[in-house]
């Protein structure tokens, strides 16, 4: 009979199938198969974590940016003379923080983009790879 752990740290899949005895099934190719599994989903959930931060740094950056450029733009505001300059110059800031935050956001997307493809790469790979296992388990190679 197999102990029942006391932690979820304690459990050992290996040790509760190791009782396990299939006629014609490689069971420690398939745990071992899963164990590479697994193995994939933390790589993969640890770019995807890599990719959340590299974009959270990077919107610390482009708010940080932003920032300056306001205190600047409120700046030149008050140096302009006529409401003409005035004008000409809110339109011109307008149309700069328009094209910027359009970059910024293109940047973002292409990043995240990036991550996800990079984890989704991964894990397409060791999906492939667990079907080539199995087929080799049913065919009894190892």
């Amino acid at each position: 009979m197999v102990k029942k752990p006391e932690t979820p740290e304690d459990f050992d899949v290996t040790k509760v199938f190791a009782d396990f005895k299939v006629p014609g099934v490689d069971v420690d190719a398939m745990l071992a198969s899963q164990r590479k599994n697994i193995e994939a989903l933390a790589a993969a959930n640890r770019l995807a974590f890599e990719g959340v931060q590299a974009v959270m740094r990077r919107q610390m950056e482009i708010m940080r940016q932003s920032v300056e450029e306001a205190v600047g733009a409120a700046k030149s505001m008050t140096e302009a003379n006529s409401p003409q300059d005035k004008a000409a110059a809110q339109t011109e800031l307008v149309k700069d923080t328009f094209e910027r935050t359009l970059s910024n956001m293109r940047e973002l997307v292409e990043m995240m983009s990036k991550s996800n493809n990079e984890a989704f790469d991964l894990l397409n790979k060791r999906f492939a790879q667990t079907m080539d296992e199995v087929k080799d388990v049913i065919k009894g190679k190892k």
